[in-house]
């Protein structure tokens, strides 16, 4: 999932679009929508940089259509059903594919994927990697001097240091801690929830408002990405905040997009998800969407990335077992944060 500025829940509401039209694309006729997560299409995302790139060579208009978060965007797609008006959506992760596939919504891309090359080898005939990264704990140094070096000790921690987390219901990080989670403790999840209830001051819808309230002073923590520091390294030349390295090791969040069977534009879609395994699209991942590209890039990454935490396990369910899973644990989860 990326570094997404909290800045964008403010500049772009639910469901925002976002359409500059170019007097070339307007005369090809030709327009594909693209339906992701609003923070992807801010102005300082990766949005602008591809949209243009993209319209220089298909000679037609991209129109991106923006939602809070991923779990929310297989929501939308799953709500208007063959009524969606994007040819793409891009977004969600590996841990939503299957249940995603299982709509019916999605159809094979048939295109060249050799350039792409994530940890594991995923590769699926229906869903194309842009990019990855880890989930992770990120502290303020100015307030924490000992962050917790394991899941364990999040969850056993001083109720006093507050966490803010995000939903899993609607949020792809929020996901990823349920899974994270659920990965480490297994049948003993619900306990551990239980217990780290007691250190979460908020759960937050996405992850915008989630850093926003970290980033204001209002909790010493937040789960966010091991790739978020780099963020604060190179754009605002500082190192207060941190991604705590677990010992357990890190679940890891495989981004995706996907062609709808009611693509307006079938050729177009296609063109655009062959795309986005070129540089051209790649290069805009690391320094705009603050995440890892799934595809080889040109361009020289900031030496920020070298100080970034590596995980020495990647953590990852099966798609199949997420959705097979995934209501009766976040029932679980909502059972564990109600006691």
């Amino acid at each position: 999932m990326r570094f997404r500025t909290f800045f964008a829940s403010l500049a772009l509401p639910l469901a925002a679009t976002v359409s500059l039209t170019s007097v070339a694309a307007q005369a090809a006729g030709k327009t594909l929508t693209v339906y992701t997560y609003e923070s992807f299409i801010a102005e300082w995302g990766p949005g602008p940089l591809v949209k243009e790139a993209f319209e220089k060579e298909c000679d037609c208009t991209l129109n991106w259509v923006g939602v809070e978060d991923g779990v929310a965007l297989l929501n939308r797609v799953k709500l208007e059903g063959d009524s969606a008006e994007a040819g793409v959506v891009l977004g969600l992760d590996t841990n939503l594919v299957a249940e995603a596939k299982a709509t019916g919504l999605f159809e094979p891309h048939d295109i060249d994927t050799a350039a792409v090359d994530v940890p594991g080898g995923f590769s699926d005939d229906t869903f194309v990697p842009f990019d990855y990264g880890y989930f992770a704990v990120v502290y303020d140094t100015q307030t924490i001097d000992t962050p917790p070096a394991s899941l364990k000790e999040l969850v056993e921690g001083d109720p006093a240091q507050k966490i803010v987390i995000e939903d899993p219901r609607t949020s792809t990080p929020g996901l990823g801690l349920l899974l994270w989670m659920k990965t480490v403790y297994g049948d003993g999840a619900a306990d551990a929830w239980e217990k780290l209830n007691d250190r979460i001051l908020t759960v937050t819808p996405g992850w915008s408002e989630a850093y926003g309230l970290f980033t204001n002073g209002e909790a010493p923590m937040v789960l966010s990405y091991t790739t978020s520091p780099a963020y604060h390294m190179v754009a605002e030349d500082s190192d207060r905040y941190q991604a705590a390295s677990f010992s357990e090791g890190h679940y890891m969040q495989i981004e995706v997009a996907g062609i709808l069977k009611t693509a307006p534009e079938k050729d177009l879609a296609r063109e655009f998800m062959a795309f986005m395994t070129s540089p051209a699209f790649q290069d805009a991942i690391p320094t705009h969407n603050w995440m890892l590209p799934a595809a080889a890039i040109d361009m020289e990454l900031p030496e920020a990335f070298d100080k970034l935490v590596v995980p020495e396990t990647s953590l990852l369910f099966p798609p199949e077992d997420v959705a097979d899973n995934r209501k009766a644990w976040i029932d679980e989860w909502i059972a564990a944060m109600s006691r």
